[in-house]
């Protein structure tokens, strides 16, 4: 079963890294558009910055996935490079739990906001964009984070040696 989990991982990587990938060219091309614009021809993109910004957060929250699989989220690891082995391993788990629980929390509380928006209609300023696109790439970002990391965290015993199964 932990097979299939991991092949569908690597599916789900495949996707979000495209999706961050097509979120991070269309925002250069936007910007590229908007300075080409500005500076040649005096006329300037009025949405650009807001679908621009709603295009990082998008990378951002897709991108997060792959990080999240490869245990390389940022962390104080200063003083777990001097523990002891078990020491280490230890709060290892203990940092990807409260990263799931972490994730768990932001998104039960991001649902009802992002329900409220879909059901407002809540749209940005210049571009006329539903909020709801981006405000819900968070907890889709965070759902997908706290899978991945569940799914690494039950796959690490079978490694051989089990301390490195992150990586």
């Amino acid at each position: 079963m932990i097979d299939a989990l991991v092949t569908g991982v690597s599916w789900l990587l495949v996707i979000t890294r495209t999706i961050a990938g097509i979120c991070l060219l269309g925002s250069v091309a936007i910007n590229f558009a908007n300075i080409i614009g500005r500076y040649f021809f005096s006329v300037s993109i009025p949405w650009a910055e807001e679908i621009m910004l709603f295009l990082m957060v998008g990378c951002v929250f897709t991108g997060c996935c792959a990080v999240a699989w490869e245990g390389r989220q940022i962390r104080m690891d200063v003083v777990l490079g001097m523990l002891p082995a078990k020491a280490r391993s230890l709060l290892e788990l203990l940092s990807e739990l409260v990263l799931i629980a972490t994730a768990a929390a932001v998104t039960a509380f991001a649902w009802p906001v992002i329900a409220q928006l879909a059901a407002f209609d809540e749209r940005s300023q210049a571009a006329n964009f539903p909020l709801v696109i981006p405000q819900a790439m968070i907890p889709i970002g965070y759902t997908l984070m706290a899978l991945l990391v569940a799914v690494r965290l039950m796959r690490a015993p079978r490694r051989a040696g089990g301390s490195d199964a992150t990586h």
